[in-house]
């Protein structure tokens, strides 16, 4: 078998590698190994990023629409129920996006929500709560008796 070198092959991928790590402090922009180990770290936290821009961005939308929201007396999650109920569900982006550059707009379907969210299931009194659980508490007083 005939041996190989790798010349032209070897320089090439070690310019690609150090044309990478350009920007880098100090050695990890010039030195081949310890470039190699920067931009494979690069690389792995450019990956965490790209999957975590898309949660940041929804964070960022929620956050603009419920304040938004609130600015029409309602919450974030009132708002959302009450499009849903009125047929008519629009994304959290362009729900923000409305609500930074067209505030009228925003409050048109602030009111429709308003106007189409469902009535709070109303929580049962303590009372009636304390009535329907199971006599455990009497019992076990009389045992204590």
């Amino acid at each position: 078998m005939p041996r190989v070198k790798r010349g032209n092959v070897r320089r090439a991928k070690r310019k690609k590698l150090l044309a990478r790590a350009k920007g880098f402090y100090q050695t990890k922009s010039k030195l081949y190994r310890a470039a190699k180990e920067s931009v494979d770290t690069a690389l792995k936290y450019a990956f965490v990023g790209r999957r975590r821009k898309k949660r940041d961005f929804r964070r960022l939308w929620v956050m603009r629409i419920n304040a938004a929201a609130r600015e029409h007396g309602l919450t974030y999650g009132q708002l959302i129920a009450g499009l849903k109920a009125a047929g008519n569900p629009i994304d959290r982006k362009t729900l923000a996006d409305l609500a930074v550059t067209q505030p009228a707009a925003f409050a048109r379907l602030a009111k429709l929500a308003g106007d189409a969210r469902p009535a709070p299931a109303k929580a049962p009194a303590r009372a009636e709560a304390k009535a329907a659980r199971p006599k455990a508490r009497a019992s076990a007083a009389a045992a204590r008796a």
